[in-house]
């Protein structure tokens, strides 16, 4: 008897696709091309195959491979794609269209094991985007691109910067889903209403018939529209996690099912109206929340930039110009200590950068002229003249204010209130839709499965998982529109939770008047262009209240140049040597003065006198005093104690205040403070105060029109909108209560929902309207009563 050979239908082990040949065969792994079994063949090697544990077949086909790469050797292209580059290190922001689930995210992030050139790689799964920095002797950029095509994740790369342009929304089949849903929804709607309004006797045939139609209807919505619901459960389920679309998928199995043995065995028209309903809306309110969530990374992204400007040169004057303005060929100048926001190329001056911002590693670089200076470095010495090259990416200075050089420990492991909440919610809710239907069984089959999917439905906690995102992103656009930039929305439930309130002085409660600035000595014109060029080099208030005191003069070239952290300026100009700066700099010694903030000038060896500056406070300081009730104030300030009558009514007691403090002894006395328990919110400029900033549980860095960017801040605020700090702490308190009361009205609702979804009688076709209706009104509230409390904070 001839045998007939047949072929087994397999799918392959990396992608999921048919095998259409038995050739590609690894470790009695099937694939379907050699592309696949390459990739596998990788991960195996770099031991990193628990990539297939977050997903069956979590890889993208790799059949069609297409060597398209060569063009990434060219220089003039790779400089035009990259973020920074030095003498080893290379940074790109590649935008990854295949990214889609966790695995993705997981072998994405473990590139280096693959290759060790690669330092590491970061997605952020929102956008897309992933960030990977490597060694570039070992690894070029061609190289890099080759590796992620091999394993499925090909870049796509623009030359017209998508990079740093890509906020609109990955194209999906959402919409194609609600369609879909809509349809099968409404006819299966159409085809029920004999069945509501009745059906004679002789009609009874067409009972059956409709029945089946309606299953098939539900098929495209089970299989296709709610596919989505059983691959996120399964997935969550397979890490031992709950998620909210665990019992969501639950009650749509349960329904699919109920229906066809509704139909099947019971000859009755099932629930297949229920499921369509519940799936639709189920999808519009997924469209919804996409589309919010899309408005509000929008605003962040490109209405609300930073509250700091550069200065550009215009007819060899300065003019301060937004950030969101600069452009390219715009001739700006960086001053010590100063951030450069924009690829530039050095034109005038000695370029000692500090590129620890971006690589972690605080290593100054040297530039020569002519030579492209990357953004996010911070100039350490004498200002320098730079040409704009690459406009300003917004979203890249966001990157650089998120790395993970100044994420706080704190961050990481700290939980929004909706966070601690959620978790125990599903468990709560499967154990009472399990309980209904336990205690209905023995009594009432069908009316113990009614409850069931009643409470599956009407319990979801959809609505409480979505009050934080929504009323913390209302209260980031309004503390925006107030001038007033959270890094994220923790902080402002971190703010809430502040007991302690630290500021400094100079910069911070003062503002750089040069009306209280007065020369003690005698200056000769040339003396004065001299201290004119040091202190033109640094943005510290001092030395800019000083510069417009002398007004606008000549530069001498600078030969050395170094600026001390709460002392002063050593510099030699024009073959002079200066000092500029407090007695321990000039003198060696702390040098009393009367009663003024002093700056002592030394040129040459010779004592030329010292300006005697008096501070001008802030608009709205008087609105601190009313703080001293609810948090405890404390002030450091570098300069000397003669302002300490002046501001005691603000800060309650003497021993609150400490003067005479070095950066050092700042970050010292913060720590103190937490190791007693105190929960504490620095106030600096971000020039002296930076290591206290980063400390403290909560820092804000305060800035006036100039390029102070202080990546180790949670917040910025400018200058302006000081007066309105009591504003913004009252006002984190009520975004905190407003998500609490949220909390208590979905879970009142639920409450109510539940005492007649366990009794079996709530129609679950009424129970799917709800939910996606419960939702609404958690967003519709927390939107509402978040704006009406800003109004009410007088911050709109």
């Amino acid at each position: 008897m001839k045998q007939t050979a047949t072929t087994e239908k397999t799918t392959c082990y990396h992608c999921g696709d048919d095998c259409l040949t038995p050739t590609y065969f690894v470790e009695e792994k099937q694939f379907c091309c050699q592309g696949c079994k390459s990739v596998y063949e990788v991960l195996s090697a770099s031991k990193l195959c628990s990539y297939y544990s977050y997903n069956d077949h979590p890889g993208a086909n790799r059949a069609n491979i297409n060597h398209r790469f060569d063009y990434l050797n060219e220089p003039d292209i790779v400089s035009e794609l990259i973020d920074y580059k030095d003498d080893n290190i290379t940074i790109i922001t590649l935008y990854i269209p295949q990214i889609h689930c966790s695995s993705c995210l997981w072998l994405l992030e473990q590139l280096n094991k693959m290759n060790p050139a690669i330092h590491y790689s970061r997605v952020d799964f929102l956008k897309k985007q992933l960030i990977v920095r490597f060694n570039h002797h070992q690894m070029n950029l061609q190289q890099l691109v080759e590796l992620l095509n091999n394993i499925g994740y090909e870049p796509a790369i623009s030359l017209q910067d998508i990079i740093k342009k890509q906020n609109a929304p990955e194209k999906d089949n959402l919409v194609q889903k609600i369609a879909v849903a809509g349809f099968c929804f409404g006819n299966v709607m159409l085809l029920s209403f004999p069945e509501y309004f009745g059906l004679s006797v002789y009609e009874q045939t067409f009972k059956h018939f409709f029945g089946w139609i309606n299953i098939l209807f539900s098929l495209p919505v089970v299989l296709y529209c709610g596919r989505g619901y059983f691959i996120s459960a399964w997935q969550n389920l397979r890490i031992k996690k709950l998620n909210i679309d665990f019992p969501l998928a639950l009650g749509i199995g349960v329904l699919f099912i109920r229906s066809i043995v509704d139909v099947a065995l019971i000859n009755d028209a099932g629930f297949t109206d229920t499921l369509c309903g519940l799936v639709f809306f189920l999808l519009i309110g997924k469209y919804v929340q996409k589309k919010t969530y899309y408005h509000i990374s929008f605003e962040r992204d490109y209405r609300s930039f930073f509250p700091v400007a550069v200065n550009v040169l215009t007819e060899d004057r300065e003019k301060p110009v937004p950030l969101a303005q600069l452009q390219t060929g715009h001739r700006i100048i960086i001053r010590h200590n100063e951030i450069i926001p924009a690829d530039a190329i050095l034109l005038k001056g000695q370029a000692m950068i500090d590129f620890s911002f971006v690589t972690g590693e605080s290593i100054v670089v040297n530039k020569t002229l002519g030579e492209i200076i990357y953004a996010g470095g911070r100039q350490t010495g004498e200002a320098i003249e730079l040409e704009v090259v690459k406009s300003v990416s917004q979203s890249y200075l966001t990157q650089l204010w998120n790395n993970e050089a100044f994420t706080r420990k704190t961050d990481k492991s700290a939980q929004t209130f909706n966070e601690k909440i959620s978790k125990y919610f599903t468990v709560a809710l499967l154990i009472i839709a399990f309980g209904a239907l336990l205690f209905w069984l023995p009594f009432d089959f069908r009316r113990g499965l009614a409850a069931f999917t009643a409470v599956l439905i009407v319990a979801c906690p959809c609505a409480l998982a979505l009050s934080t995102p929504f009323t913390m992103a209302a209260a980031l656009s309004i503390f925006d529109r107030n001038l007033f930039y959270l890094k994220n929305t923790r902080v402002v439930e971190h703010m809430a939770g502040i007991d302690t309130i630290v500021m400094d002085k100079t910069g911070t409660i003062t503002n750089g008047d040069a009306n209280g600035v007065e020369l003690n000595g005698e200056l000769t014109v040339r003396q004065q262009q001299l201290i004119y060029s040091a202190c033109v080099n640094s943005i510290h208030p001092l030395s800019r209240m000083i510069c417009e005191h002398l007004g606008e003069m000549q530069r001498m070239a600078v030969t050395s140049y170094s600026e001390f952290a709460g002392k002063g300026i050593v510099a030699t100009i024009n073959g002079h040597h200066l000092k500029i700066g407090s007695g321990n700099l000039v003198f060696g010694y702390f040098a009393a003065t009367s009663g003024l903030t002093a700056i002592h000038i030394l040129i040459d060896g010779r004592y030329l006198g010292y300006f005697s500056i008096k501070h001008n406070y802030r608009e709205g300081m008087e609105n601190l005093a009313g703080l001293n009730s609810i948090y405890d104030m404390y002030l450091l300030s570098g300069d000397q104690d003669h302002e300490r009558k002046d501001l005691l009514p603000f800060f309650g007691s003497p021993a609150n205040l400490h003067f005479n403090q070095s950066p050092q002894g700042k970050l010292d006395f913060i720590r103190s403070l937490q190791e007693k328990g105190k929960k504490v919110m620095m106030i600096g400029d971000g020039l002296n105060d930076s290591g206290a900033l980063k400390q403290s549980d909560l820092g804000i860095a305060v800035t006036d029109n100039v390029n102070n960017f202080s990546p180790g801040s949670d917040a910025i605020m400018d200058g302006r909108a000081f007066k309105k700090l009591p504003s913004f702490l009252r006002f984190s308190k009520d975004t905190v209560n407003v998500i609490h009361f949220s909390f208590l009205i979905s879970l009142t609702y639920n409450l109510v929902g539940l005492s007649y979804a366990v009794t079996g009688k709530l129609s679950p076709l009424i129970a799917a309207i709800l939910m996606p209706l419960s939702t609404v009104t958690i967003i519709s509230f927390t939107t509402l009563a978040t704006h009406f409390l800003a109004k009410k904070r007088n911050l709109l």
